[in-house]
């Protein structure tokens, strides 16, 4: 496929294109700052501004298409290019330019005929991580029905963001899929990071105990390209395990001893649900911190 991806230098898709190209995709990152991968073509693009979005959703991927009749049509869009949290820039910034390049890019996408996009929700838009004192979920696990009320400028773009999803879905019909996707972990924050949460669990609290393996999470977007035909959806996106050592009957007592439990969950099943990305999906993450630990 011939794939536009938008944010492809941060630190999700530096490990998500070489996923795609590694598949035999085709893939142009649109980026402010390349990315120097073999294979790659990056484009600089102010998302923001709807011109720059539309030339660039349009334009030729690479010089090697000059030979082509004609400049091909993009067969999908990845949107992965945000501010990635609260505190880098003033709030009213970052929902601005969360919401605004979403608007462009599903704009362009709408009325240039681009029949998919898969675009980066968030964790945060159940109102947990980024919550002022302390949030708990309304039920165990949280799913995709879990209420998205946040009160923070970043998962607030995110909401709104699905919403304008929805909106040019019902628009158009096309397949526009979005992943709330949980706390992306590198290869190479498994040794750095987790004997810190394995000695204080509580340092998982914001994140619902989850994580998503940067790998797995282009397993997902694999998977999205190749699934059609399902309108307008949202994606939990996570590895199927806790973050944590204790099992998720401690830390439900620990942590949630007052939150209602919707189903049975097995020893360490992650608390951040992905039964829809499995059903409708196939999704089937390969890694776990455990292994990762112990190896």
């Amino acid at each position: 496929m011939r794939i536009f991806f938008t944010g492809g230098s941060g630190k999700a898709g530096r490990h998500v294109i070489p996923y795609l190209i590694e598949r035999g995709h085709r893939v142009v990152n649109a980026d402010r700052v390349p990315l120097d991968l073999p294979g790659v073509d990056n484009l600089r693009v102010e998302l923001t501004e709807s011109g720059q979005v539309f030339n660039a959703l349009s334009a030729l991927a690479g010089l090697d298409e000059l030979d082509l009749p004609a400049v091909p049509r993009y067969d999908a869009i990845v949107h992965f290019a945000a501010l990635p949290r609260i505190l880098i820039e003033p709030d009213c910034k970052t929902y601005r330019v969360n919401v605004m390049s979403t608007y462009n890019v599903l704009e362009a996408a709408a009325k240039l005929g681009i029949p998919k996009v898969i675009f980066a929700s968030s964790e945060t838009t159940y109102g947990i991580c980024f919550a002022q004192g302390e949030t708990r979920p309304a039920y165990l696990p949280v799913d995709e029905e879990h209420p998205t009320v946040p009160q923070d400028s970043y998962a607030m773009s995110k909401v709104a963001n699905e919403v304008t999803a929805r909106s040019f879905q019902a628009r158009t019909g096309a397949d526009i899929y979005g992943l709330r996707i949980n706390n992306v972990i590198e290869p190479h924050e498994y040794a750095r990071d987790f004997p810190a949460y394995l000695d204080d669990p509580s340092l998982r609290r914001r994140n619902i105990f989850a994580y998503i393996d940067a790998r797995d999470l282009g397993q997902m977007v694999e998977r999205c390209l190749r699934t059609d035909g399902l309108g307008y959806q949202v994606f939990n996106v996570a590895n199927p395990d806790l973050s944590v050592g204790i099992s998720n009957a401690e830390v439900r007592k620990r942590f949630y001893p007052d939150v209602p439990v919707k189903r049975e969950m097995g020893e360490t099943e992650t608390f951040y649900a992905i039964d829809k990305a499995r059903e409708l999906l196939g999704f089937a993450p390969e890694h776990s911190w455990r292994n990762e630990l112990r190896g």
